[in-house]
């Protein structure tokens, strides 16, 4: 799922590791969103979006993922 957390967070100053210790999950766990390899729960897209002072659906881009994912679904 695409986020906003890389451009949020380089943004703000941040490293991955300080994110990660501010929203208490590995930086692994950063790394891989901002990779788009993992997808967070709504727990910790409610953290970060508290730390970037933004909406959860601002943050996934949910408009954006949610055009994507219905694009899959249609039948030409």
């Amino acid at each position: 799922m695409k986020t906003k957390v890389r451009e949020l967070r380089t943004t703000a100053g941040l490293t991955q590791q300080q994110l990660a210790e501010r929203v208490h999950v590995s930086t692994r766990t950063i790394i891989s969103i901002e990779k788009e390899q993992y997808s967070p729960s709504l727990m910790l897209a409610y953290r970060l979006a508290r730390v970037f002072h933004t909406t959860v659906e601002d943050l996934c881009c949910l408009e954006e993922n949610m055009r994507l994912e219905d694009a899959k679904h249609e039948v030409f």
